[in-house]
């Protein structure tokens, strides 16, 4: 284990091998060479039953798909984290919608375990068990929680102080101030009869600031009301467009 790094994460899952070119590339890649993040992947079934290494079982009260025992799952867990304070994070189409307010709490622990659910479900004493939280990426179901724990590990390492060679993205970017991010524009200044709007061409940093927050606001009206409408509640201060 790295003790120098700024977060450490260990993912538990049945099929580690998939997090692997994910975890090597881009921010997340970079993080991990710079020293600043440990990630660590972890077979569930490693802590499987019997020689056939079994994790799961029929549910009680009927039902279809498979439930993974708690038994395997909690064992799995107190062996990785080894007493160790840590912050046990399942991934489940039931649990807490996982928001930017959300990236920004796990980020600032200093060690964090994701437990990635397959089959119909894992057995709910394990969770009661080790005091675990409970996330879902959105209100759609997935096959596993591989792709919702990439999510979480993209949107939570991305937050991690001196990941990001730019301090001030994190805090610009769309849902850091409960908005959507403005357009954005580059060169060419025209194409296909679409011109980048004058403001962002004057030079006039003030005015572009207050373009932008102006743009966020419409977009996030447009596209996202219930986002909209929570920030003109905690601003009271801000006329509505």
């Amino acid at each position: 284990m790295n003790s120098s790094a700024k977060l450490i994460v260990d993912v538990l899952s049945l099929f580690p091998e998939v997090f692997e070119p994910f975890l090597s590339t881009s921010i997340i890649g970079i993080a991990r060479r710079k020293g600043l993040v440990e990630i660590n992947l972890h077979n569930l079934r490693d802590w499987g039953k019997g020689k056939r290494k079994q994790v799961d079982d029929r549910p009680y009260g009927g039902g279809a798909g498979m439930v993974i025992m708690p038994d395997v799952v909690v064992n799995a867990v107190e062996d990785i984290v080894k007493s160790e304070p840590a912050k046990i994070v399942f991934l489940s189409a039931s649990g807490r919608l996982f928001k930017q307010d959300v990236a920004r709490e796990f980020a600032q622990c200093k060690r964090i375990v994701l437990v990635c659910g397959h089959y119909e479900a894992i057995d709910e004493r394990a969770r009661i068990v080790l005091g675990a939280d409970e996330v879902s990426v959105g209100d759609y179901v997935t096959s596993g929680g591989e792709a919702p724990a990439m999510v979480v590990l993209d949107a939570v390492i991305r937050l991690v102080p001196g990941v990001l060679g730019n301090e001030i993205s994190p805090a610009t970017e769309s849902f850091s101030n409960g908005l959507l991010e403005h357009p954005h524009y580059t060169r060419p200044s025209e194409f296909r009869g679409l011109k980048v709007p004058e403001i962002l061409l004057s030079g006039n940093h003030e005015s572009i600031t207050e373009w932008r927050h102006r743009e966020s606001l419409k977009r996030t009206k447009e596209r996202r009301r219930e986002l909209y409408r929570e920030y003109l509640d905690d601003h009271p201060e801000e006329e509505e467009i």
